[in-house]
């Protein structure tokens, strides 16, 4: 009986540890992308047009622009990790946010992201780098 108990708890444990699915690729790509400063990585999930706040500096940007704003930011912000403190998924769709804190040489930044989903199409709508 205590074996049975035992199975009962300990099977699901493991189905739900290697799920697969737990995981976000994209956003994980996000995330790496962030804590390396590589906007070529991260330009591939910007969408047209995305909103960027840099210390209250906020303005909405086409994709190309966006790009361009990110790498002026990087440049003087050599990033040096990136760590995700919570992320979750909206109610009322399917879209998804990430917080974190970006280490970079010229101080550290509490970074917001809000991605929409479309399908399995992922883009970050808005950006926000606070500094703290």
């Amino acid at each position: 009986m205590k074996n049975l108990i035992f199975l009962m708890f300990l099977v699901p444990a493991f189905a739900f540890a290697n799920n697969p699915q737990q995981g976000n690729p994209a956003l994980e790509a996000i995330t790496a992308a962030l804590g390396a400063g590589d906007v070529n990585a991260l330009s591939k999930y910007l969408a047209d047009n995305v909103e960027i706040s840099i210390q209250d500096k906020e303005q909405m940007y086409t994709k190309a622009k966006a790009a361009e704003v990110l790498k002026g930011f990087f440049d003087t912000n050599k990033p040096k990790a990136f760590a995700q403190v919570h992320k979750g998924q909206s109610r009322e769709n399917s879209d998804q946010y990430c917080i974190g804190n970006l280490s970079a040489t010229a101080g550290n930044y509490r970074v917001y992201l809000y991605l929409k989903v479309n399908g399995s199409n992922i883009s970050i709508q808005e950006m926000r780098f606070d500094k703290e």
